[in-house]
């Protein structure tokens, strides 16, 4: 597979390719072998071609044809095989707009704790973690939220140092944006004491945090990386997810993790691997070197600011938890611009991390400046990409429609943090917290909407971050299940320029995922709606229900480019 998005390719099923579905033909010796042919009948296939699908051809790594039961008859003789699907759901597999492979590899292999409910626990874990894991140069872990504890605060360094025995430890906030480590870690880091960010008995942030964090991974071993990397693939594969868009770049993993994963989803057969590489283009040697990683855009987490649980996103206003402090403020909007502009120019993508409304002003700003010196219509067809984009306004929000900018956004986001006592109306502000992660006014203004989690941060789960964007905690900003699950499927694809995936029709990629699921609705935040469109008389395919409390959808079997990745073989 390659690390890139495939151009459109195959032939379209009115073709006269078609035609051998029903009545193979005998082969010639001296032309190459017909694409494997294969019929999956008896099931709910999800797909505006046909509301009422029921089958499915797939043809060599193309869709062919979607259709109901009776006409799937004159295709059975034809195929190399018939999938009997036993009333299972077939859709697009999801894309994750936005993942950190080898950090997410490491939560599932590692030292992980997400689940820790206590300061106290999580002093337990990671000393029983350093025991078992005598030979490792540092101790990795991931996960922790002094949020969420009874003691209101992260592990102190010297707490860190006992439960270590004095050993190399770093140690991510769930945001990834700070993190605690053991004196032994600091000790590896020249001058890290007098970087910023650095704080003699808090977690590291900014250049600090940087720091410690390219020390502790350039410990990894090419094996270690690798194991960690197709762990997370095989996941992703498992919960029916087909493509990852990997955000990387020199502040978050270093070159040879980017160009390894790249290497590992080509080689293997998993899920695709879209890169992004973070890193500031002024110039077309600058976009050429990009290129020359792998990457498709010089996008994904170039950060404008931080995050709001570590107090590092830029805000117009001062936190309500940390009075006077508005965060940090990476990217200045002439910063933004000389990006955009460069990268317009040299033909790949541009894009940031900006989750503050300072942040998101500054990238609007920029933006729009740089369409002043390039050309608006070359921004807009430039799909230029914004991170997160937490904590908009009507200004902002009407700025990323005007410049076509998509909205890479992670809902699990809110489900973890949003409501009236979560960590966001903490730092912000109940009023404030209420304006976070508005995917209806996104959608309203037509701006495009890619879902993804961010892992580790929250964790692969693209039922779930559906389910998250319908049931938005606040609730006017919650949008129906059609259209989150349209942005966590065909919005990934869109966001990587291709409009011809993502969908079940003739002609798109066969990259689809079958699953165990209960009774098919129509759903959407107003009951009036989701009471009207349950009707089948709607023409809308349905999706399973994710009332909160319902069990989620099972992954059968996962496909990409006509292969299977997770599941029983097709071939």
């Amino acid at each position: 597979m390659s690390a890139h998005v495939p151009e459109p390719a195959g032939q379209h099923p009115s073709s006269p390719a078609r035609q051998h579905l029903s009545r193979p033909a005998r082969q010639d010796p001296s032309r190459p072998a017909r694409p494997r042919t294969v019929l999956l009948r008896g099931g709910e296939v999800h797909s505006p071609a046909d509301p009422f699908a029921t089958a499915m051809v797939v043809e060599g790594d193309r869709i062919a044809w979607v259709g109901e039961e009776g006409a799937a008859d004159s295709f059975a003789d034809g195929v190399d095989e018939v999938v009997q699907l036993d009333g299972a759901l077939v859709t697009p597999a999801f894309t994750d707009a936005h993942v950190h492979t080898t950090a997410t590899g490491l939560a599932l292999t590692g030292l992980d704790l997400s689940g820790a409910g206590t300061l106290t626990g999580a002093l337990a874990r990671i000393r029983a973690y350093a025991d078992a894991r005598p030979a490792d140069r540092v101790l990795l872990g991931h996960g922790w939220d002094a949020g969420a504890w009874p003691e209101g605060r992260p592990p102190s360094r010297a707490e860190l140092d006992e439960a270590t025995g004095g050993r190399p430890l770093y140690l991510t906030r769930v945001d990834v944006h700070s993190a605690v480590v053991t004196t032994a870690l600091l000790d590896l880091v020249p001058g890290v004491r007098g970087r910023t960010g650095f704080r003699a008995d808090a977690p590291l942030t900014g250049d600090a945090h940087h720091a410690v964090r390219k020390a502790a991974y350039a410990t990894l071993t090419p094996a270690q990386r690798t194991e960690a990397q197709a762990a997370a693939l095989a996941r992703a594969a498992a919960l029916g997810i087909g493509t990852l868009h990997e955000c990387a770049g020199p502040d978050i993993s270093g070159e040879d993790d980017f160009t390894g994963l790249l290497a590992l989803a080509r080689e293997g057969a998993g899920p695709r691997v879209v890169g992004y590489w973070a890193e500031a283009v002024a110039s077309a040697k600058d976009a050429q070197r990009i290129r020359e990683l792998g990457a498709i855009g010089a996008a994904g987490d170039l950060f404008a600011d931080g995050s709001l649980g570590s107090h590092t996103a830029h805000l117009h206003a001062p936190y309500a938890d940390s009075p006077g402090h508005t965060g940090v403020a990476h990217l200045r909007a002439e910063d933004v611009a000389a990006h955009v502009a460069a990268c317009t120019e040299a033909g790949i993508q541009a894009g940031f991390h900006a989750i503050g409304d300072a942040a998101l002003t500054s990238v609007v700003d920029g933006v729009r400046a740089a369409a002043e010196r390039v050309g608006l219509g070359r921004i807009r067809a430039a799909r230029h990409r914004v991170e997160h984009a937490e904590m908009l306004t009507e200004r902002t929000i009407a700025g990323f429609a005007e410049l076509a900018l998509t909205a890479s956004v992670q809902p699990a986001f809110d489900a973890a943090w949003g409501g009236e006592d979560g960590m966001y109306a903490a730092r912000l502000g109940a009023d404030r917290a209420r304006t976070l992660n508005p995917y209806a006014a996104l959608l309203k203004a037509g701006v495009p909407l890619a879902l993804g989690s961010d892992s580790p941060v929250t964790p692969l789960d693209p039922w779930g971050t559906v389910r998250a964007a319908v049931f938005h905690r606040t609730r006017a900003h919650g949008i129906s299940a059609r259209a989150a699950f349209t942005a966590h499927t065909r919005g990934g694809w869109r966001a990587v320029g291709r409009d011809d995936a993502g969908v079940l029709v003739p002609g798109a990629p066969a990259d689809y995922a079958v699953w165990r699921t209960g009774e098919l609705i129509v759903q959407a935040p107003d009951e009036r709606v989701e009471r009207w469109s349950t009707d089948p008389r709607s023409g809308t395919p349905g999706l399973p229900d994710l009332t909160p409390g319902n069990d989620l959808p099972v992954c059968l079997t996962t496909v990409v480019a006509g292969r299977t990745v997770f599941g029983p073989p097709n071939e």
